[in-house]
């Protein structure tokens, strides 16, 4: 391994604990950090020191950029990794690390910028010749908005052009509901992201929503590591993921993923990242670019044994990719089901507490990324995401029945979480024979409320 010796890892729970054993799985030192309620956490087990950030919330700690970088400071790291959430797509953030003559493993600030802002990463996309979802450019008013619905066709959507998480996006069917509902999303969007800028999508009816991991070095290497199916949400915020996405016909297979390997390339991507597409009657359309690693991201890794998070680091680096095209290759099916400490019986409110019990499955092809043991509390701070159950099976009905096995063995005591839903929807016909899209998971929520 070149250059880099020590990372600091600027996040905590389950990704935190997965980029450090990537570090030691290279021989680098890594370094945790943690605020005042993840003093005993997992992540600061796990690694090799670890650097105390600040009080419980998320803006004293794991968003605080200047305890990051003093903490940085302090421990001799050389690199930062940013995982995913908190300031991973934060391009002031990379920006200072760089100032700060650190490596960030990521694109750069630039890149991060351009893609961060969807209505920037649309009229990129369409450079590079990806096809896009009919829409407008940043409206400037409701007038503006209006007259964009008009060429765009309805139903459409009003989609703030920053953030993401399903966050300053809003439907509407007509004139009069889309005059309601701009300003909604703009407050939305100013407060969630700073900015209340948005813009008008014609909103499918019925898609599938397929993204599509690349992979970037600095010498111009430049692969995919195939397609995920990430349909099962409920309010744009995903549940289970899938490799390879089912139901695909082999040829708009290809031209998506080349597609999202031709956008990596145009905007001169470094590192680790995910092309998302809905996909709808035979096409494909880009929606945005996640410049990060993906919480999904252990699906792909099961099916082709490319491992992001070690491919993450070489490049950082500056060492060239590991894979050429030709090396990646698609074997089995894998699934990757969220546990969240949430009660779905109860609109899925959050349910921090302690662990009082807590038994993991195994056998063939299970994979669990988690960084929770028994007497752990789950803080009310942070993401209810807990834990990732992943599996694999040579083909998609094995996978589906280790699945049904490993959620059968898996026990969680002390908190509700989603793993009786999981349950369920491991035996959905929708589910069963790949046919669910974006709009199943709601309807399945209705049938079994």
């Amino acid at each position: 391994m070149s250059p880099l010796r020590s990372v600091l890892v600027a996040n905590r729970g389950e990704i935190a604990v997965r980029v450090i054993r990537a570090c030691r799985d290279l021989g680098l030192a890594a370094v945790a950090v943690y605020s005042d309620a993840d003093a005993s956490a997992a992540h600061v087990r796990h690694a090799d020191s670890a650097v105390h950030l600040g009080k419980s919330s998320a803006s004293k700690s794991y968003l605080n950029v200047e305890a990051l970088l003093a903490a940085a400071r302090e421990s001799g790291a050389d690199a930062v990794h940013p995982g995913y959430g908190f300031l991973s797509e934060n391009a002031a953030f990379a920006r200072a690390v760089a100032d700060a003559g650190l490596t960030w493993v990521g694109p750069s600030a630039d890149v991060i910028e351009r893609m961060g802002d969807k209505a920037t990463a649309r009229a990129t996309a369409e450079a590079a010749g990806v096809p896009v979802v009919p829409g407008s450019g940043v409206v400037a008013s409701v007038d503006e908005a209006v007259a964009a619905a008009a060429e765009v066709g309805y139903p459409v959507l009003v989609k703030a052009s920053a953030g993401g998480g399903g966050r300053g996006i809003r439907p509407a069917a007509d004139d009069d509901e889309l005059r309601r509902v701009v300003d909604e999303a703009r407050r939305e969007a100013a407060s969630a992201f700073g900015s209340d800028a948005v813009y008008v999508e014609r909103a499918l009816q019925h898609p599938k929503h397929v993204e599509v991991q690349v992979l970037a070095d600095a010498h111009g290497g430049v692969v995919h590591v195939g397609e995920r199916d990430c349909s099962l949400q409920r309010r744009r915020q995903k549940l289970l993921e899938e490799a390879p996405a089912p139901g695909l016909d082999l040829a708009l297979r290809e031209r998506m993923c080349a597609a999202a390997a031709d956008l990596a390339r145009e905007v001169g991507y470094v590192g680790a990242g995910t092309v998302e597409f809905l996909v709808e009657d035979g096409e494909f359309f880009f929606i945005e670019m996640n410049t990060r690693i993906q919480v999904e991201h252990p699906v792909s890794e099961l099916v082709t044994g490319v491992d992001l998070v070690v491919e993450q680091l070489r490049v950082a680096a500056g060492e060239p990719l590991s894979v050429a095209q030709d090396d990646v290759v698609v074997r089995g099916a894998a699934f990757e089901f969220r546990v969240n400490a949430e009660d779905p019986d109860d609109d899925f409110l959050p349910t921090p507490g302690e662990i009082t019990a807590l038994e993991l499955p195994g056998g063939p092809g299970v994979r669990v990324d988690t960084a929770l043991a028994v007497g752990d509390v789950i803080p009310p701070f942070y993401d209810s995401m807990v834990a990732k159950l992943c599996v694999w099976g040579p083909d998609r009905a094995t996978a589906l029945a280790r699945a049904r096995r490993a959620l059968a063995e898996y026990r969680v005591e002390g908190v509700p979480t989603t793993l009786g839903l999981h349950r369920r929807l491991v035996d959905e016909p929708a589910l069963v024979d790949g046919t669910h899209d974006i709009t199943s998971l709601e309807q399945i929520l209705a049938q079994i409320s």
